[in-house]
């Protein structure tokens, strides 16, 4: 077994509580807030269309899309990354890229996953992860959940916790592409963002019994829109 984390990982910064905090912060430089994951295409075709819609829809893509797919992913790579397996990494990145069945959807992964091994190198002496850990990953190429499954292994934070860090994140960026595409107002955000916080830990669940048999990322509607959104007439996001 290598040791992924470097002498000086981000927990010299602060606790693993801090450490998620950060991981989950939509200040993270990862070009998260230019993607929408099919909403934009959603409200163009008008089933999305106010409160209520906008939460139902991304409460479904919590619990059917990433709790099934990307969260689980996410929750076997962390332990692989902690034992630096990587032929299982490798694995793992290669399922992520086969469930994009856009162009839109496996630029935002690809983009993203480079932009968080960035982010990983240039912490400026305080990389959470060993150069062995960011070449492997830098060779696969990079996808979102196997760079921030490397970010939350290194936080040595509980693997539930972990989770729901990367959970939380991912809804309040949706909540805020609702807030600015449907559009809603601040009020309307917070009630939302508060439905998504009480679905996590059901979602994290799912995730955390997921197998390589169970896992999944069968949304057929959601591949549909983000084709369509390729060719939307108006947009202000890139998926």
């Amino acid at each position: 077994m290598h040791c992924l984390c470097g002498s000086a990982p981000l927990r010299a910064n602060g606790s693993p509580l801090l450490q998620l905090i950060w991981l989950a912060s939509p200040a993270l430089p990862v070009g998260g807030f230019s993607y929408s994951e099919g909403l934009e295409a959603a409200i163009d075709q008008g089933l999305v269309h106010h409160e209520a819609s906008c939460t139902q829809w991304l409460t479904d893509q919590l619990l059917l899309t990433q709790a099934r797919g990307d969260m689980a992913a996410i929750a076997q790579a962390v332990p692989a990354w902690q034992a630096m397996d990587t032929a299982r990494l490798q694995e793992l990145n290669t399922w992520v890229l086969a469930t994009r069945e856009s162009s839109e959807m496996r630029l935002q992964t690809v983009q993203m996953g480079k932009s968080l091994l960035d982010w990983l190198r240039n912490l400026q002496g305080h990389c959470p992860a060993s150069p062995e850990a960011l070449q492997c990953l830098a060779d696969l190429p990079p996808t979102y959940p196997l760079a921030y499954a490397l970010a939350l292994a290194c936080s040595q934070a509980p693997l539930d916790q972990a989770l729901q860090a990367y959970a939380f994140g991912w809804a309040e960026n949706m909540t805020q592409a609702a807030l600015k595409a449907v559009p809603l107002g601040q009020s309307s955000g917070q009630r939302m963002l508060a439905v998504l916080a009480r679905t996590i830990p059901e979602a994290v669940h799912t995730a955390l019994t997921r197998t390589d048999e169970t896992r999944q990322a069968f949304s057929p509607m959601l591949a549909i829109l983000s084709s369509r959104h390729e060719t939307q007439y108006s947009r202000l996001f890139r998926s």
